[in-house]
């Protein structure tokens, strides 16, 4: 039988107006990465785009409003611990809001922090669950940031 084909996943990295970015710690329950940080982001469900997913994914989990597209950070395929593949395109967006004040998805997500390219180290608490994927797309967020000279 062949392999499903994997999973379209599209993840943000907002960015604030002093150039760092925000992140969220998923909820201990959380079936995948439980208790890490991450990026915000999710599935792409059935006939929907992967800009349309970004857009959506963003209010969910924050409540704010994708603003920009800046550019494509980057994909990176991984398998999560239920054994399905997975295709993540990664955005650096602005969004419209109060960047003080997200709303955080109840159940899902616990605490944000903004981090600047010097403050990552939280982002290794746990590596060994996430394989340090989340830090390696911060790392080349930031770069691609750098580039666009914002």
């Amino acid at each position: 039988m062949p392999e499903p084909p994997p999973l379209r996943v599209a993840g943000a990295l907002v960015v604030g107006d002093d150039g760092r970015f925000f992140f969220q710690k998923r909820s201990p329950q959380r079936k995948l990465f439980p208790n890490t940080w991450d990026i915000v982001g999710g599935h792409v469900e059935p006939g929907e785009t992967l800009e349309a997913a970004l857009r959506r994914e963003v209010t969910e989990e924050t409540g704010w409003r994708v603003e920009a597209i800046l550019a494509v950070v980057g994909e990176y395929a991984y398998t999560g611990d239920d054994g399905l593949a997975r295709i993540e395109t990664d955005f650096l967006v602005r969004v419209e809001g109060d960047l003080a004040r997200p709303r955080l998805e109840i159940g899902k997500h616990t605490e944000f922090r903004w981090l600047g390219p010097d403050e990552l180290a939280p982002l290794d608490e746990n590596r060994l669950v996430d394989d340090g994927m989340v830090r390696r797309i911060a790392e080349d967020g930031f770069a691609v940031l750098a580039t666009l000279g914002s």
